[in-house]
């Protein structure tokens, strides 16, 4: 039997769009060169991977477990070539790095120029995604590392706390609400609340907010945007309130005389930040160079973590 690491990496690329033409577009080949490399590979494991209809793939059950074994194949072969390049420098070569919607816009123009300085050898491939899909590409090798809300305790993966941000409520200028000094979090479900789509994990933090939020979604669907950017221009046109993370509202800009923003009563909500990356990584200082970046370019708005320890940190550095 004889499979190339290249004849796998199309058989991912298949798997990721599920059609012959966009996985070649995706891997920079001809549709023929892919297809016939698949088809090889199935011929050399004497299985069907795909069912093939007009350009379509569709994953069989054998194949679905022969695409988990090529993504562990690849991780390995990945972290091969990292361990022989930490050899050499830890710092030289792209770090792949996630970051959820809600805190990439705000966190990333002032982390960039930071690592640059620190790290001028290490550019970041940024991936900005949902944290389920964010998982699972850290978990196939494809991310080296992502920067999520807490909590996030999963196997084989560590995770530094960054910091914490307490929650705001935006309205109009206009609102009834700018009389008060801080709002009431049980207020919110008798407004009209505009909230970021479902598979936002921001989105579920605001809902669980109050008891009457949470029935928002099945008496009236709540009106939705695809970023906070959208949800807070929608805000200051007079569509309705919206709660945002205070990392978001020094970028508030021209229309801030169009926006008023209130605490929340009492002790505010609040999110934590954290990276989190595999225990197996073989990059320790690139981890530690990334936090520390964060660290001194100090986001407005949040309470850095600098005295907080990295869940199993200590461990997950000391097996590589």
């Amino acid at each position: 039997m004889h499979i190339t690491f290249t004849e796998l990496r199309y058989l991912i690329a298949l798997d990721k769009e599920r059609h012959f033409g966009r996985a070649a577009k995706r891997a920079f080949v001809s549709q023929p060169t892919l297809s016939v490399a698949v088809k090889k590979l199935e011929s050399e494991l004497g299985v069907t991977v795909f069912e093939r209809n007009r350009g379509e793939a569709r994953v069989t059950p054998i194949g679905r477990r022969v695409i988990e074994q090529s993504y562990r194949i690849l991780g390995e072969v990945g972290a091969l070539e990292t361990i022989a390049q930490q050899g050499r420098d830890e710092f030289a070569g792209p770090l792949r790095l996630g970051v959820i919607y809600t805190v990439g816009p705000y966190l990333l123009p002032h982390l960039i120029p930071r690592l640059r300085e620190s790290a001028p050898d290490m550019p970041l491939v940024i991936e900005e995604n949902f944290t389920g899909t964010l998982t699972q590409q850290l978990r196939n090798n494809e991310l080296d590392a992502v920067i999520v809300a807490t909590p996030y305790d999963l196997p084989g993966i560590s995770l530094w706390p960054l910091y914490d941000e307490s929650f705001v409520v935006v309205m109009p200028q206009n609102h009834p609400w700018t009389a008060r000094d801080t709002i009431d979090a049980n207020d919110l479900a008798r407004e009209d609340l505009l909230l970021l789509g479902p598979g936002h994990c921001f989105r579920d933090q605001v809902l669980a907010l109050c008891e009457g939020c949470r029935d928002l979604e099945y008496e009236r669907q709540p009106r939705a945007g695809s970023s906070l950017e959208t949800i807070r221009h929608m805000v200051a046109s007079g569509l309705g309130i919206t709660v945002l993370p205070r990392s978001s509202i020094p970028g508030l800009a021209e229309e801030s005389r169009l926006l008023e923003t209130r605490p929340f009563a009492g002790d505010a909500p609040t999110r934590r930040i954290g990276i989190a990356w595999r225990k197996s990584f073989p990059r320790p200082r690139a981890i530690s160079a990334l936090r520390e970046a964060i660290m001194h370019c100090e986001p407005e708005g949040v309470n850095l973590l600098a005295g907080e320890p990295a869940q199993n940190v200590d461990e997950a550095f000391s097996e590589v």
